[in-house]
């Protein structure tokens, strides 16, 4: 298959939260066209059996590539967790996912081979980030924890809230208690609350923010491949959804930071 430099990169999620993977590939790669998809109709993807995972990600991934990307950049944890090998299967173009890049991050910045890992139950349940870190190395301790009051908590913009904090608190507990000092944010609605966590868990621990972890894994295949688009113009931007749903426009330029462009509602 023939790709082109300057065609775009395809982003999918499972609704928003992978516009704060969006907007770090905006930040970092500022002249890349990025086609985004959201399904924000059939949302959360975290409490839904692997069979329905896999046939909803097999749909976006068709849906993008006859977008003629160059990329896909699977933003949702719970998808890159239960059904990347169903959509590495169906692409003819490189696909990234957010775990992987996460475990890399986590591993390079860890001393004491100990990392806590927060993340949706689908996404703790499947133990992708355990075996993503343990293929790179091998005598790592992990200790996962499931928040699922994250997502909702963020959606509301609860960043800084006291009940966001208690609850953020109690969840960390356990994982704190094992002296970890490197934190995975494992869901991307997470790094919209790395301030409040940061305070939470001290300056000692690092916090691995996935949308970083996928921008810099997208930068680097590109090099590697030769595939950054040389035209230096100001890059397209389509933002594609499933549903718009009633706060659709105020959640997700909170989560872009800046005004969303096109959005274009798609029926798969």
């Amino acid at each position: 298959m023939d790709i082109k430099n300057n065609q775009a990169i395809g982003v999918f999620d499972s609704g928003i939260g992978g516009l704060t993977v969006v907007r770090a590939l905006m930040e970092r790669l500022p002249f890349e066209n990025i086609i985004y998809f959201g399904d924000t109709a059939r949302v959360p993807y975290g409490i839904k059996s692997v069979e329905t995972i896999n046939h909803y990600a097999t749909q976006i991934t068709e849906f993008l590539l006859k977008k003629d990307v160059k990329l896909l950049v699977v933003a949702c944890n719970t998808m890159a967790a239960v059904a990347y090998s169903a959509i590495k299967d169906l692409s003819p173009v490189p696909v990234l996912e957010v775990i992987e890049a996460s475990a890399r991050n986590a591993v390079a910045e860890t001393r004491t081979k100990s990392i806590g890992v927060i993340g949706t139950p689908a996404t703790i349940n499947s133990n992708a980030y355990a075996r993503a870190i343990h293929l790179l190395v091998k005598e790592v301790k992990i200790y996962s924890q499931t928040c699922p009051l994250f997502v909702p908590l963020v959606e509301e913009g609860w960043f800084d809230h006291p009940a966001t904090r208690l609850i953020a608190q109690e969840y960390l507990k356990p994982v704190l208690a094992e002296q970890i000092d490197t934190l995975v944010l494992g869901c991307t609605h997470y790094p919209l609350l790395k301030s409040l966590l940061q305070e939470i868990v001290g300056p000692k621990i690092n916090l691995i923010d996935s949308a970083e972890a996928m921008a810099d894994a997208t930068a680097d295949l590109l090099n590697q491949l030769n595939l950054g688009n040389a035209n230096k113009l100001p890059p397209d931007y389509l933002f594609c959804v499933s549903d718009v749903p009633y706060r659709f426009q105020t959640i997700g330029e909170r989560f872009l930071g800046r005004t969303l462009g096109k959005v274009e509602l798609v029926r798969l």
